[in-house]
């Protein structure tokens, strides 16, 4: 939600960053990456318990995450693998942050397992809804809006790692969410597939 609805007042920071990036002699794969060992070292930072610092790291690999595919446009190089690397590492970084919070909160594991279960739900849908779709959009496939995009996870991530007391509280919150955000993505599937 945030994502799609807020894009346009966050582009200006991303593309002049992408810029500069460029500058630096970066390709967008070499973001991707950089995007992907920052945000990897957050899980890290969450098992030494220093959440401030975790959280920090993980809003950085987010913004680099959306800086590689502004380079890559800007330097018309998008790429099918570029798509693959960049869906597949925000999926392993999401993997890195529930299994660092899993190890050091044995009481929710439960309800980490139900949060892995709707992420794998609603990347599917999401996924499939992409593939099967002739739209394009801004990004290399058709992108479904919903109530819980990267922006949201991320909100919700920060809010699990510093809030530890209320974790079982938030994890539902979250999954409960994107459950949501999967009967939105059905609904709007049913729409553009007939």
């Amino acid at each position: 939600m945030l994502d799609t609805h807020c894009r346009k007042y966050i582009n200006p920071i991303i593309e002049r960053t992408a810029k500069l990036f460029i500058y630096l002699g970066f390709s967008a794969n070499k973001i991707t990456i950089l995007a992907f060992l920052v945000g990897m070292f957050t899980s890290v930072m969450i098992y030494c318990n220093t959440s401030i610092v975790a959280c920090t790291l993980l809003w950085i690999s987010g913004f680099l995450d959306s800086i590689d595919g502004a380079v890559a446009r800007i330097t018309k190089s998008s790429s099918s693998i570029g798509t693959l690397m960049d869906i597949v590492s925000d999926r392993v970084v999401e993997i890195g942050i529930i299994l660092a919070i899993g190890i050091i909160n044995y009481n929710v594991r439960l309800e980490l397992i139900i949060l892995t279960s709707t992420i794998v739900i609603s990347m599917t849908v999401f996924l499939t809804v992409g593939a099967l779709s002739v739209h394009k959009g801004v990004k290399s496939f058709y992108y479904q809006a919903g109530m819980m995009e990267r922006t949201e996870g991320f909100i919700m991530f920060t809010l699990m790692i510093l809030f530890p007391k209320y974790l079982s509280c938030i994890i539902l919150i979250f999954a409960l969410f994107i459950i949501i955000t999967v009967f939105q993505r059905i609904n709007e599937a049913r729409k553009i597939l007939n």
